[in-house]
């Protein structure tokens, strides 16, 4: 299987991401998303969603963090007709709606105690009960949760069921931040000018040296939504067919990159080896810095093994 369709992003800073979607993809196991907000879970889901064998269903996708508690049994299993007042038709519920697809569960994470018992029960029995109804209907449905947050630690904490999280933990996948795979933001502000260009009126934009510089500076705290954004931003304000400018980002933080940064903008001016050493000796640093130290937690989180991680060490002179 190719990199899923819509994934963007290149081999180094998406390596574990592709390689965990493309094996879940021909399995019916749960999947549970994990990464910062705006990182791109949804179009992970997606992504897997279209390689499985659940693609020719539909894909529903919805904010569990976001349901009130009255609405909660109607929207998981769905009503049928005078169920409660104000119920004038039969409406199908989440699971139902995603028959012979995929539910994305976004924000799982943020759910109540009552919504995980509810959801516990639909994934232990695979059927569902409407308000109002006296059968039960059996769902063929494949689930993919999503979370911002550190799921055992809110487990933990008492915050999140412990049944719950086994369930949903069978196949994770981590999605890094923008800020760990700079190799990446240009690849995506191109796509998302391909994107948007067209529809903005502006088809042809390009993004100049300085622009790629000021993009490449920035640390992307929105992760792939943000430069998203930034994007469109930059379409309404340029000029038809322009090069977008360092002026087109004014909004975007603009501390001068490290050396390993502006390699990756320059890229073709040394040979392509000694741009990727660099860089690649840039990230494992940062990334040491951010786990403070702990090479296990590092390698983890970088998608490689701990052997892996001190070869490179060696090998970059990173201490």
């Amino acid at each position: 299987m190719a990199h899923p369709e819509r994934i963007i992003g290149r081999e180094s800073g998406l390596k574990t991401v592709f390689e965990r979607a493309r094996v879940v993809a021909r399995s019916n196991a749960p999947v549970l998303l994990l990464g910062e907000t705006g990182a791109g879970k949804e179009v992970v889901a997606r992504a897997i969603h279209e390689k499985s064998s659940h693609r020719g269903g539909p894909f529903w996708r919805v904010n569990s963090g976001a349901l009130p508690p009255e609405l909660m049994d109607s929207e998981l299993f769905g009503h049928e007709k005078g169920a409660f007042t104000g119920a004038t038709s039969s409406r199908k519920g989440w699971f139902e709606q995603a028959h012979t697809g995929t539910l994305f569960l976004d924000e799982v994470g943020e759910t109540s105690g009552a919504f995980q018992a509810k959801l516990l029960r639909v994934l232990q029995e695979r059927a569902v009960r409407p308000l109002g109804g006296t059968r039960s209907r059996e769902v063929d449905v494949r689930v993919i949760a999503a979370t911002h947050r550190d799921l055992q630690r809110e487990v933990a904490r008492g915050r999140f069921r412990e049944d719950l999280f086994f369930r949903l933990h069978v196949f994770p996948i981590r999605i890094p931040p923008l800020r760990d795979r700079p190799q990446d933001v240009i690849a995506l502000a191109q796509h998302f000018l391909a994107l948007h260009g067209p529809g903005e009126g502006k088809p042809g934009c390009t993004l100049s040296a300085a622009a790629r510089r000021r993009l490449l500076a920035h640390r992307w705290p929105g992760n792939v939504r943000e430069l998203e954004n930034g994007i469109l931003r930059a379409l309404v304000l340029a000029p038809r067919g322009a090069a977008l400018g360092e002026e087109h980002f004014d909004g975007l933080a603009a501390e001068p990159p490290p050396p390993e940064l502006e390699a990756i903008e320059s890229a073709g001016d040394e040979p392509l080896c000694d741009t990727l050493a660099r860089v690649e000796a840039w990230l494992i640093r940062t990334a040491l810095e951010r786990n403070a130290g702990r090479r296990s937690e590092t390698a983890r989180r970088l998608g490689l093994t701990r052997e892996g991680l001190y070869k490179k060490m060696k090998r970059f002179s990173v201490s």
